[in-house]
């Protein structure tokens, strides 16, 4: 009653919503609607998300040490933008947009360019592609993405992805050379390896050069463009086909499950391809041969992550190879790999979940092409890897931090130079990855 009479003894300008009175609020929504994502129609749903995930990485490769702040490649800074929209009762299309950011790539610098080089920092777009989706049916993806093959190695349960890949040696200081016993690097500009003394790290042999050439584990795929198709989720697993480039397919399949106090995750894919060259979701390893103008290899990826919900104690493997049916007679047509992750993963503080963890990797590298046609070819190599690490989570900031130890040790045999064991590389790598 009180409440009425008070209402009722305003006076009426205060009342009058189109007096200025609101121009105050009207002046903040427009600075909101400012700041806000906006949507091109109100049909389709827009969300903007994505991380920030820099580090600190200390590096010795036995005669010189150093320090810098680089992007974590292992799961590099991006945005995002995805939607969809309903069509009926059972489809719906949608679209994903993300570009990845590297400020410093921590994959590519080297001894003489500490923060790599321009090429291989900076925006890549990481997935431009639409879909249709069917509860029946499935979904049909068009554009570029990731294929079946694409992370099969990576399965990863308990979000340690973000510090340092089991199976993704090459996210870590993969750009820097190696060194010999001497100091000096193996040099591979002119097609020959020369061992001596001089610098230029770009055109020596890298950690990464010993691993697929390119650094990507055997077994495992890449974005590009394609047209894919994925099942509808049956008791757990989701099948995946893909094709796209001239040519190159992948068949795959996954699965997660929730069982009496476990979780499990595994996935497993199957590529072919006979395209060289341009973005491809299959490297090849052998140089092209003379009137051969495709490419034609094979690979096989697949991992598997299990962990056990009340003690926090988990465990996640991954084998891969590859096989060129290119590569010339007398050498290793074949590259393999195997890795593990073991650790634990708990709440034992407020901020969020603590997780101890160790890493092992061993890459079995085949012949490649880099220098194929002089004296001093790569006819095959092995890399070997441990780490340890702690990641802590603060739930309040969607934020991780982390501290890594690996230790990195590599061989090859050449043409011309035969056998070589390089030095050790000492890592530690001590950053955060916030999310929004």
């Amino acid at each position: 009653m009180l409440t009425a009479v008070g209402l009722g003894a305003m006076p009426a300008g205060a009342a009058d919503l189109g007096g200025n009175c609101c121009a105050d609020l009207e002046e903040r929504i427009a600075e909101l609607e400012a700041t806000t994502a906006r949507k091109g129609n109100r049909k389709v749903k827009l969300e903007v998300s994505g991380h920030v995930n820099e580090a600190i990485i200390f590096w010795d490769d036995g005669f010189e040490s150093n320090a810098g702040v680089y992007t974590n490649d292992a799961s590099r800074t991006r945005f995002r933008f995805k939607g969809s929209a309903k069509i009926n009762d059972d489809f719906s299309a949608g679209y994903l947009l993300e570009i990845g950011v590297r400020g410093a790539n921590s994959k590519r610098f080297n001894q003489d360019q500490p923060s790599a080089t321009g090429a291989d920092n900076g925006l890549d777009l990481r997935h431009s592609v639409w879909y249709l989706d069917s509860k029946k049916f499935g979904r049909l993806w068009v554009g570029l993405t990731a294929g079946a093959g694409e992370s099969v190695t990576e399965t990863n349960i308990a979000g340690t992805g973000d510090v340092a890949k089991y199976a993704d040696l090459e996210d870590l200081a993969g750009g820097l050379g190696l060194r010999l016993a001497n100091g000096n690097f193996t040099r591979s500009g002119t097609g020959n390896i020369n061992i001596d003394g001089a610098t230029g790290v770009t055109n020596d042999v890298t950690l990464r050069r010993l691993i697929r050439d390119n650094g990507d584990q055997p077994g495992e795929g890449r974005r590009y463009d394609m047209v894919r198709y994925d099942t509808p989720e049956i008791a757990g697993f989701i099948g995946t086909v893909n094709w796209g480039g001239d040519d190159t397919w992948e068949m795959g399949l996954r699965y997660k499950a929730d069982f009496s106090g476990f979780k499990l995750a595994a996935a497993i894919a199957y590529g072919e391809t006979s395209q060289r060259g341009g973005t491809i979701g299959i490297q090849c390893l052998a140089a092209p041969v003379a009137g051969v103008a495709d490419a034609d290899c094979n690979q096989l990826g697949g991992s598997i992550a299990v962990m056990h919900e009340p003690t926090g104690l988990y465990a996640q493997f991954a084998a891969g190879y590859l096989e060129d049916e290119l590569t010339p007679a007398g050498r290793d047509d074949r590259s393999e790999f195997f890795a593990g992750e073991v650790g634990i993963q708990q709440k034992w503080t407020p901020l969020g979940k603590t997780t101890v963890f160790g890493q092992y990797y061993n890459n079995d590298g085949g012949a490649n092409s880099r220098g194929f046609g002089g004296a001093g070819q790569i006819l095959n190599s092995e890399v070997e890897s441990y780490s340890l690490a702690v990641m802590q989570g603060i739930d309040a900031a969607a934020m991780n931090v982390y501290i890594m130890y690996r230790n990195v040790q590599s061989e090859a045999t050449f043409t011309g130079a035969g056998f070589i064991e390089y030095e050790d590389i000492d890592l530690v790598l001590a950053g955060g990855i916030i999310k929004f």
